[in-house]
């Protein structure tokens, strides 16, 4: 089967052309007003950004989505679901307000903001899936609750994943704290590379499975929670996870908690790619690297894998760009995120979401002109 995935670049000479306006067409061009009805409550799933980073989507580029969605006759909310981590979104009063100082307020995005899995991450439903770890996942209960849902994922890295994009908002997005550790399961440990005994994983680890003795780092594996921050900040690459053994498993859970999110809402769900400011890691960590690659554009697609072949074959066929923490994989054709992440991975997403009947990896890309929403 082919799946559609629309596609609208960036070149802009007039109103007609701008990214709203754009974001506006492609929400008419994938089909999105049919999968809305009547009075919809609609959830608009997005991530607000770690507080410090801020290559989030813009909510004025949302307030075009979100326009759209209540024009179809749904009732739209903006929501996103608690952190494993510690951070500023690891509970609902931290997360709200970590959305409004990033924008994310009714006047500027035009909903309100839920946070689907309650106050404390304890708002969920058991979904019952069929895959090779799962009989059952754990999705917010707002998510769940929803009529229908508009996925905008910005498509960047990811440390483990190899990217993140309409997929991963599906599972890690829509899952409570304990359906992220259901997914992350693996255990960190300490690699040969020397620790400098700066602390910072220490600072952020939210199980307290680290300490420092001598200048020999330690992981308690029985405290350990497998969230991967650790990793993502240490300076030295002390921290680490056995690649080949623990990350194949981990995207096979993840892909299931997928498919929860999902399947209830087939015919009801859109996505949304945002190829801009394709930064090297996830938007939870609280900074911005420089983007590995120019900005590219918008893609909508009611079929969450191959909206996501169709962003990692556009990274992939572009330039990469110099002075980045790209170190191979410059060229067209080149494997970015592999470039960036040598132990990942990401199309093994792809391949077991379409086992899991998600979606279809073979899909043919539908360039749109400039033109009026």
């Amino acid at each position: 089967m082919v799946a559609e995935v629309f596609f609208s670049d960036l070149r802009a000479r007039s109103e007609a052309e701008n990214k709203v306006t754009r974001l506006r067409r492609l929400f008419s061009e994938a089909g999105f007003p049919q999968l809305i009805r009547e009075r919809d409550l609609t959830a608009v799933k997005l991530h607000f950004g770690e507080r410090g980073m801020d290559t989030f989507v813009s909510p004025v580029l949302v307030r075009a989505v979100v326009d759209r969605i209540r024009e179809a006759g749904g009732r739209p909310f903006l929501t996103d679901t608690a952190t494993l981590y510690s951070g500023s979104r690891s509970n609902a009063v931290d997360h709200l307000t970590t959305a409004v100082l990033h924008g994310f307020d009714y006047s500027v995005a035009g909903a309100p903001v839920i946070i689907a899995d309650g106050l404390r991450s304890t708002h969920v439903v058991e979904v019952p899936v069929q895959g090779r770890h799962f009989s059952r996942v754990l999705v917010a209960g707002d998510i769940a609750a929803a009529d229908s849902m508009i996925v905008i994922s910005h498509y960047k890295g990811h440390n483990l994943t190899g990217f993140g994009g309409a997929l991963k908002n599906l599972a890690m997005g829509c899952a409570p704290a304990a359906g992220k550790r259901e997914m992350h399961a693996a255990k960190a440990m300490a690699a040969e590379a020397e620790c400098q005994g700066c602390g910072t994983c220490i600072a952020v680890c939210p199980s307290g499975a680290l300490s420092l003795t001598a200048g020999t780092m330690a992981v308690d594996r029985d405290r350990c929670i497998g969230c991967g921050e650790c990793m993502t900040v240490c300076p030295d690459g002390t921290l680490e996870f056995d690649w080949e053994v623990d990350l194949p498993p981990f995207i096979e859970r993840m892909m299931e908690y997928a498919l929860g999110a999902f399947q209830g809402k087939k015919g009801r769900i859109g996505f949304y790619n945002l190829l801009l400011s394709v930064t090297p890691d996830c938007d939870c960590v609280p900074w911005s690297d420089a983007p590995i690659v120019p900005d590219i554009g918008i893609l909508a697609s009611t079929d969450p894998v191959a909206i996501d072949a169709a962003s990692l074959d556009l990274v992939n066929s572009g330039i990469g760009l110099p002075r980045t923490l790209l170190r191979h994989g410059h060229d067209r054709g080149g494997d970015k995120f592999r470039g960036i992440w040598p132990h990942t991975d990401g199309e093994q997403q792809l391949r077991y979401a379409e086992h899991l009947g998600m979606g279809s990896r073979t899909y043919r890309l539908v360039r749109l002109e400039g033109g009026k929403g």
